[in-house]
């Protein structure tokens, strides 16, 4: 195999978040301006400039992928992508996930789990219809739990992801935890983050997890877990519901000293960090099928990769594409 991809603080790199959209069909107000200028589809990568670079990244040790947005199930023809990628599930490929808001979910989950993936992440962030519509500007709450009971029905494992935010569902933290147990679904909490541009205030809504840790505390026992699933979230076993919730807290509390992931985005941008403007571009490599500068390029910016990230919850980090997920695992 070739040279391992490690930074200069000896983190070895097997963890890819690939979009392969820029599009979405909600609005989510933390996340997405309502009135969106999405990019010509020619700036995207298409299929097989996505197989060319799994294919180098595979080479390179990476061996868990995750499809990100945008949404991705919006894109055409990506079910078709997803069973092509799944080939090299065995042959280099540990892992084949995907983070969704579940709308296409109900319709895909089935050829999902034929081309290998196991588990996919649900962002979620309300159970009240007029709520959810409210945070998604665009979204039905009923699709998306269609979509869930699919996956399920499938054998797909399902996390859900909820951003807190102060002010809108706050106060459907622990519902939502109880739900996720009768469920089956493990939960996972997250910060809102300084990406992208949005019309509203973001630190209006910025919700501190370590409060809502201590609340939780007062209803359950939250044991510390070890397990790490190569995210950011740090875990804990909710003792009285039998299910892991995990907290990703980009803001209050830095989680980058175990970092084994990069960020690629749907026009071949690959960032070392969501957190600072470090990037090489390779779409323009890949076309012209210079797989060693491709290489180089990654070298260089993993070598160069920070050591930890420094988010403002008050100023958006600069030039950096919105994902749907940048986090979970």
């Amino acid at each position: 195999m070739a040279r391992e991809l490690i930074d200069g603080f000896g983190r070895r790199i097997s963890y890819v978040r690939l979009s392969v959209t820029d599009r979405c069909d909600f609005r989510c107000r933390y996340c997405m301006a309502e009135d969106m200028h999405f990019l010509p589809k020619e700036q995207l990568l298409d299929f097989a400039e996505i197989e060319t670079l799994v294919d180098l990244l595979i080479e390179r040790g990476v061996t868990r992928i995750r499809l990100t947005g945008g949404e991705p199930l919006v894109r055409r023809g990506i079910l078709d992508l997803v069973a092509t990628l799944g080939q090299r599930l065995g042959n280099g490929l540990d892992e084949l996930t995907l983070t969704t808001n579940g709308s296409q979910l109900a319709g895909a989950a089935n050829r999902l789990r034929a081309s290998g993936v196991r588990r996919v992440n649900v962002s979620l962030d309300s159970l009240d219809p007029d709520k959810f519509a409210h945070i998604t500007r665009r979204g039905r709450l009923e699709q998306v739990l269609a979509g869930i009971a699919a996956a399920k029905a499938v054998g797909l494992k399902v996390k859900i992801n909820m951003v807190a935010l102060k002010g809108l569902n706050e106060d459907e933290i622990a519902p939502m935890l109880r739900w996720c147990a009768r469920e089956g679904f493990d939960l996972s909490l997250i910060e809102t983050m300084p990406l992208g541009e949005v019309e509203e205030d973001r630190a209006a809504h910025y919700l501190p997890l370590d409060g809502v840790k201590a609340e939780l505390e007062e209803r359950f026992a939250l044991v510390p877990l070890l397990a790490r699933t190569g995210g950011p979230a740090r875990y804990f076993d909710v003792a009285e519901l039998g299910i892991r919730l995990g907290l990703i807290t980009p803001i209050s509390n830095n989680f980058c000293a175990g970092c084994n992931r990069i960020r690629i985005t749907a026009t071949g941008t690959v960032y070392g960090c969501l957190g600072h403007d470090q990037k090489i571009e390779l779409r323009e490599l890949l076309r012209a099928g210079d797989a060693a500068a491709a290489e180089a390029a990654l070298d260089a910016l993993i070598a160069g990769k920070p050591e930890r990230h420094r988010f403002d919850i008050a100023a958006a980090t600069p030039a950096v594409e919105r994902f749907m997920s940048v986090t979970g695992g």
